[in-house]
């Protein structure tokens, strides 16, 4: 009899605080997993997505959390679709890496000469993307939260200098896909798409003669014994479009204020934090590599001609079909390059 008591006493207290702060206990907390495929270790999910998380959960006072999975859910280019069929809650990647056309016109984030830093190209590509190119419409099914863009993209190899556009010929270089692999193509390099995680097997085996990476990845990924020679171009010989997405039926079922506290942390904010941990991992690539023999040298104007020559030619066809959808791409990509500093 004591027991039922006490027992009947505690749900009373339960019942109680339950009508105090108008939740249950079901509703007081809800757990999103963040499928993440970088290592734990690499900069932006140490320094970007987990952080990210804390915030979310203290700015919702704990009624939100960010769950970041040690090993992710799916393969790389899967992760997309984990979050718009609910596999994962929460999930990040390339545009690049999903083989369909379902994101035409992400691409103005992978051009060359974007930018010189990662937190300019961040910013300026979620202002026009989502402004001007109705970003949200090319992912359907999903909330986006974000997107972002890494460091100035080099190309790295162990085998020569690149002085002449004839110099790429023949080279076998690891790609992410997407406008810089059709490029690398255009300049004769055989190009592989891989996963960041398998790149440092095939090039330690000389499966491939390098990469193109920012220079962070050269620390990242621990590439630094297996290339000889970087080469860099102003504002980046390309740029890598990312997003950062949540399922369309997770983010529903929250309140509006723990949407509005979750938003004000993503967007133009999130773009932000991954540029600068960008720019300071790239500062870090930059500084391991001064320790090496790794000859950095900029492209000369005959490799930078060549570049513009058949950078301008995918340009203009993607701003075709972009048009065939009834949006204006070339004065995007003009506005972004503003936004930037960057001529073209």
């Amino acid at each position: 009899m004591r027991l039922l008591k006490t027992t009947a006493r505690v749900g009373l207290a339960a019942l109680a605080l339950t009508f105090a702060t108008g939740l249950t206990p079901a509703a007081a907390e809800t757990t999103l997993v963040l499928s993440s495929w970088l290592p734990p270790k690499h900069p932006i999910v140490a320094d970007v997505m987990k952080p990210w998380g804390r915030d979310v959960e203290k700015a919702t006072e704990g009624r939100v959390r960010v769950r970041v999975l040690a090993k992710p859910l799916g393969a790389p280019p899967a992760h997309f679709d984990l979050a718009k069929d609910g596999v994962a809650d929460i999930t990040y990647g390339l545009h690049s890496f999903t083989k369909d056309d379902r994101f035409l016109r992400s691409r103005i984030g992978q051009f060359s000469f974007l930018g010189d830093n990662a937190v300019a190209v961040s910013k300026a590509y979620w202002d026009v993307y989502t402004g001007e190119l109705d970003a949200a419409g090319e992912h359907e099914g999903v909330k986006l939260l974000s997107l972002f863009a890494h460091g100035p993209g080099l190309v790295h190899n162990n085998q020569r200098k690149i002085g002449s556009a004839e110099d790429f010929a023949g080279l076998k270089l690891r790609t992410p896909g997407g406008y810089i692999a059709d490029l690398a193509q255009d300049l004769g390099v055989t190009t592989q798409f891989m996963g960041p995680g398998e790149v440092y097997e095939k090039l330690s085996r000389g499966v491939i003669d390098g990469v193109t990476f920012p220079m962070e990845a050269l620390k990242a990924f621990r590439l630094s014994d297996h290339i000889k020679y970087s080469m860099s171009v102003p504002g980046g010989i390309y740029n890598t479009s990312w997003f950062l997405v949540m399922n369309q039926a997770k983010w529903d079922a929250l309140s509006d204020a723990d949407k509005a506290a979750i938003e004000a942390l993503s967007g133009a904010a999130f773009a932000e934090r991954a540029g600068k941990v960008w720019d300071q991992a790239d500062a870090g690539g930059a500084e391991l590599v001064a320790e090496t023999d790794i000859e950095v040298h900029q492209a000369n104007d005959a490799v930078l001609a060549a570049i513009k020559e058949r950078a301008a030619k995918y340009e203009a066809e993607w701003a075709e079909a972009v048009k065939a959808q009834g949006f204006d791409g070339a004065k995007a990509l003009a506005d972004l390059r503003a936004q930037t500093g960057v001529s073209f």
